[in-house]
C-alpha cells in the first residue's frame, strides 16, 4: 500500500502540492490530521527532504504528540523524524529564543513565569507605582497587557485613549522592568520576543528562512496576530508554507484568536493554492445538512458543502423542555432508552452547553438516579472554588463552629487576616479545646466568664485583633440573619457584606464564568424559599452536601460526557445533546449587540452540531431560572435556520406571541398599568431605553397584568423592565 492510497482526491492534492503556499480549508471530520501526517511523511520519504528542514506547528502538546507518532508510523525508518521542529507555538518560540539569546541580549537562563507568577508581578508593579489594586484590578490590568502583547504592542506603542489605558500602559512598563530584573519571560513574551527577533535581526531571520524549507501550521483559524506574523516572517524565505484551518470552527476570539488571519494569508500569499476538504467521515448527511444550513448564515467565510458516504441517518430531535430540571431528566431518559434499544451505549453520548453553570441541573439529574458521568474541561459544579467559598459562608451562618469553612473564608476576600493570625487563633482555641469561632467570641468579649478566665490574655496585636473582630462582626450578623432570611436572601447579603461579589467580578471572561456559577447556586438556593425560615437553610445545606458527597464518580469508559461547547472542539461522539438553545444563552447575551460576536456564537453552535456522528438532540426550555427567578425563554434563532426536512419534534415558530408545547403563556387581565393584554415587544426586536440606549429584546411576557421585557444592552448587559414604566421605544 502506497502512502497516498488511503487518501481521497482533495487530500491527495493537499499532500502532493509541495511548491509554494497552500491553504487547506478543512471542514469538521474531513481528515486534516491525516493530511498533515501524510504530507510530512511524503516530504521526507518520497521527496527526500531532511527532517530538520521541516517545521510543524500545533496548538497543543497532545496534538504534537499525535502528529509525531502517526507520521513516524508512516515512515520506513523509526528515526525518520529526527531533527524535525514539531510542537506548539510557545514551545518552538522558547526553543528559538534560547538558541539566539546571546545575540539578542537575552539571558539564556531565563525563566518562564506562569499565570500566577504574572499576576503577582502585576500586583508588585501596582504597589511600586502607588496604585490601589482595589481600584485597578490586577487581573483586568494583566488581561490588557496580554492582549497588547498578542497584538505586538510594547509599553511605548500601547494605545492610550482613556484613563484606564494610561494606567495599564504605566503598569505594563513597570511589569516588563520587573520581568527583566528576574530574567523572566511570560507566555506572551515568548511569541512577541520571537517575532521581534526575526524582524529586527536580519542574520537570524535569514538563518531560519534558509533552514526551514517547509512550514506546516495546524488550526490556522485560531492564530492571533503575533502567531500569524511569526509564520509570515519564517515563510518569506522559501514560501513553502502549508496552513490548515477552517473559519467556520474559529471559536476562541475571546482569547485573541482571529479567524481573519485566513484572509490575511490570502492577501500576503496571493498565489496560494486553496484546497477544500468537504468530505466528512464522521457524521450522517442529515447532521451535515443541518450544519451546512446553520453556518451558511455567516458572512465572513469561504463557502463549503459538507457531504458524506455514510447515508442520511436519523432526523435531528428538537425538544422543548419545561425547565432545566426537565431538560436534564429528558436527556437521561433518552440515554436509557437508546441503551435499551441497542442504538447507543452511555459512553457514546455527550451533553454540551454554552456555560459551565448549565451543567448543574444535568449533573443533579444523573446524581439523583445514581448514573455515573464524566465532566470534561471543568471542575464539577459543587467542587468549583467559588461555589465552595459561597457554601462555606452559608455553612458558617448555620453552624459557626465549622472550622473547615471558617478557615476557608476568613481571609477570602483578603481582609488582612494572614496565615500567622489564623495559626495563633487556632493554637489559642486548641488550648481551650474549643472551635475557632469560640476563639473569636473570646476575642470579642462575648464568651462565658468561666471560659474567658481560662483563656487569659489574647495573643494578638492591635491590627490583627481589629481584622479578626471585623470578620467576627460580619459573621454574627449572618448567624442572626440565617433564621429570618430565605437562603437566597442570605446568600445575597453575604456576597455583598463580605465583599465577595466585587472581589469575584474583575471584568474578565473567566470572572464572568465564576460569577455565572454563583448565580446558578443562588438559583438552587431559591428553590427552598417556600420552606419555613427556620428550616430552609438547613434543608438547602443538607441537600447540597448530599449532592457533593456523591459527586466524585470514578471515570468510566461507558459513562456519558458533560462538557462545554468550547471544550468539545476536536472531539466526536455517537450521540450529542446540545442544551440551552435559547436567546441570551446560545447565542449568548453578550453577542446580541455585536455582529462579530454573533457570528462566533453561530460557529460555536456549528462546532457542537458537527461533533455528532449518528444522533443529535437540540434542546431548549419553556422557562429557565436566572437570579433565583424562573422566566420564559425565547428559542434560539439558530433553531429556525435548520431545514424542516432534517428535524423532528417541536419547531419554534416565528409568531409575535410565544407559542410552546406547554400551551400559550398564561395572561392576567389588563390592569391600569397595561391597557391591553397584547405584547408590545418580541424577541429580537431593537428598542431604545432613555438611560441604557439601544438594545435587543430577549424575552417578553405578560406578568401580573403588565408586560415584563428582558433587554440586552452592549455595555450594560441584560436588564428587565415593566413595559408600562420603562419608556422603551422601538428602533
Amino acid at each position: 500500500m502506497t502512502l497516498l492510497s488511503t487518501l481521497n482526491p482533495p487530500q491527495r492534492q493537499a499532500v502532493t502540492t509541495t511548491t509554494g503556499p497552500v491553504l487547506v480549508l478543512a471542514g469538521p471530520g474531513s481528515g486534516k490530521t491525516r493530511v498533515l501526517t501524510h504530507r510530512a511523511a511524503y516530504l521526507i520519504q518520497e521527496l527526500g527532504v531532511e527532517p530538520w528542514r521541516l517545521m510543524a506547528v500545533t496548538f497543543t502538546n497532545k496534538a504534537a504528540g499525535v502528529m509525531s507518532e502517526r507520521t513516524a508510523a508512516l515512515l520506513d525508518s523509526p528515526q525518520g523524524l529526527r531533527g524535525m521542529i514539531l510542537g506548539t507555538f510557545h514551545s518552538i518560540c522558547a526553543r528559538f529564543l534560547r538558541m539566539q539569546a546571546v545575540a539578542i541580549g537575552l539571558n539564556p537562563r531565563y525563566v518562564i513565569f506562569d499565570s500566577d507568577d504574572q499576576l503577582q508581578v502585576v500586583k508588585q508593579a501596582l504597589r511600586d507605582l502607588n496604585l490601589d489594586e482595589k481600584r485597578y484590578n490586577p487581573r483586568a490590568i494583566h488581561a490588557a497587557i496580554s492582549n497588547a502583547k498578542n497584538e505586538l504592542l510594547t509599553p511605548e506603542t500601547f494605545p492610550i485613549t482613556t484613563h484606564h489605558e494610561e494606567i495599564a500602559a504605566r503598569v505594563y512598563a513597570r511589569y516588563q522592568h520587573l520581568l527583566a530584573l528576574s530574567s523572566a519571560l511570560d507566555f506572551d513574551d515568548l511569541l512577541m520576543r520571537a517575532v521581534f527577533m526575526l524582524r529586527d535581526h536580519e542574520p537570524i531571520r535569514r538563518q531560519y528562512q534558509q533552514r526551514l524549507q517547509y512550514i506546516m501550521v495546524d488550526e490556522f483559524q485560531d492564530t492571533n496576530s503575533a502567531q500569524y506574523e511569526l509564520v509570515r516572517l519564517l515563510a518569506e524565505g522559501q514560501r513553502n508554507v502549508f496552513v490548515v484551518g477552517d473559519e467556520d470552527q474559529s471559536i476562541y476570539g475571546w482569547r485573541g484568536a482571529d479567524f481573519r488571519n485566513v484572509e490575511r494569508f490570502r492577501q500576503d500569499f496571493p498565489d496560494a493554492k486553496v484546497i477544500l476538504l468537504e468530505q466528512n467521515y464522521r457524521s450522517t448527511q442529515i447532521i451535515l445538512d443541518a450544519a451546512n444550513a446553520l453556518i451558511s448564515r455567516n458572512f465572513h467565510r469561504t463557502p463549503k458543502k459538507l457531504f458524506t458516504d455514510r447515508g442520511a441517518g436519523v432526523k435531528i430531535v428538537l425538544h422543548q423542555a419545561f425547565d432545566e430540571q426537565d431538560e436534564g431528566n429528558f436527556i437521561l431518559d433518552e440515554i436509557v432508552r437508546l441503551q435499551q434499544e441497542g442504538a447507543a451505549q452511555p459512553g457514546d453520548c455527550a451533553i454540551m452547553y454554552r456555560t459551565n453553570a448549565q451543567s448543574r441541573a444535568v449533573e443533579e439529574a444523573f446524581i439523583r438516579r445514581g448514573v455515573p458521568y464524566r465532566l470534561v474541561g471543568a471542575t464539577r459544579f459543587y467542587n468549583r472554588r467559588e461555589i465552595k467559598d459561597a457554601l462555606a459562608y452559608m455553612r458558617l451562618a448555620h453552624n459557626p463552629h465549622d472550622d473547615v469553612s471558617l478557615r476557608r473564608v476568613i481571609n477570602v476576600p483578603p481582609r488582612s487576616i494572614g496565615a500567622a493570625s489564623v495559626d495563633r487563633l487556632s493554637s489559642w482555641a486548641a488550648t481551650l479545646d474549643a472551635s475557632l469561632y469560640t476563639g473569636l467570641r473570646l476575642l470579642g468579649g462575648d464568651a462565658e466568664p468561666e471560659l474567658a478566665a481560662r483563656a487569659g490574655v489574647h495573643p494578638f496585636s492591635g491590627r490583627a485583633r481589629t481584622a479578626l473582630m471585623h470578620f467576627y462582626t460580619l459573621l454574627q450578623g449572618w448567624i442572626a440573619a440565617g433564621s429570618v432570611l430565605t437562603p437566597a436572601q442570605l446568600l445575597d447579603r453575604i456576597l455583598d457584606e463580605s465583599g465577595y461579589r466585587d472581589w469575584l467580578q474583575d471584568g474578565s471572561e473567566e470572572a464572568q464564568e465564576r460569577w455565572d456559577n454563583v448565580l446558578e447556586l443562588r438559583t438552587v438556593s431559591a428553590g427552598y424559599d417556600d420552606l419555613p425560615r427556620d428550616q430552609a437553610l438547613a434543608a438547602f445545606l443538607e441537600e447540597v452536601a448530599l449532592v457533593s458527597d456523591v459527586d466524585d464518580y470514578e471515570a468510566s469508559s461507558n459513562a456519558p460526557t458533560l462538557l462545554t461547547l468550547h471544550a468539545a472542539k476536536g472531539l466526536e461522539f455517537g450521540v450529542v445533546f446540545i442544551t440551552g438553545l435559547e436567546e441570551g444563552l446560545l447565542p449568548h447575551s453578550r453577542s446580541l449587540e455585536d455582529p462579530d460576536g454573533m457570528e462566533e456564537e453561530r460557529r460555536l453552535a456549528y462546532v457542537g452540531v458537527t461533533r455528532a456522528a449518528n444522533r443529535l438532540y437540540l434542546l431548549h426550555t419553556f422557562r429557565r431560572s436566572a437570579w433565583g427567578r424562573s422566566e420564559p425563554s425565547a428559542p434560539s434563532r439558530f433553531l429556525r435556520d435548520l431545514p424542516a426536512s432534517v428535524t423532528s419534534g417541536h419547531r419554534p415558530g416565528s409568531a409575535h406571541r410565544r407559542m410552546t408545547t406547554w400551551g400559550r403563556e398564561p395572561q392576567a387581565p389588563a390592569s391600569r398599568h397595561s391597557p391591553s393584554n397584547r405584547l408590545q415587544f418580541s424577541p429580537g426586536q431593537r428598542v431604545r431605553h432613555p438611560t441604557f440606549g439601544e438594545g435587543t429584546v430577549i424575552t417578553s411576557t405578560l406578568m401580573g397584568g403588565d408586560e415584563e421585557v428582558s433587554v440586552a444592552f452592549r455595555s450594560q448587559g441584560v436588564k428587565r423592565f415593566l413595559a408600562s414604566l420603562a419608556n422603551l421605544k422601538p428602533v
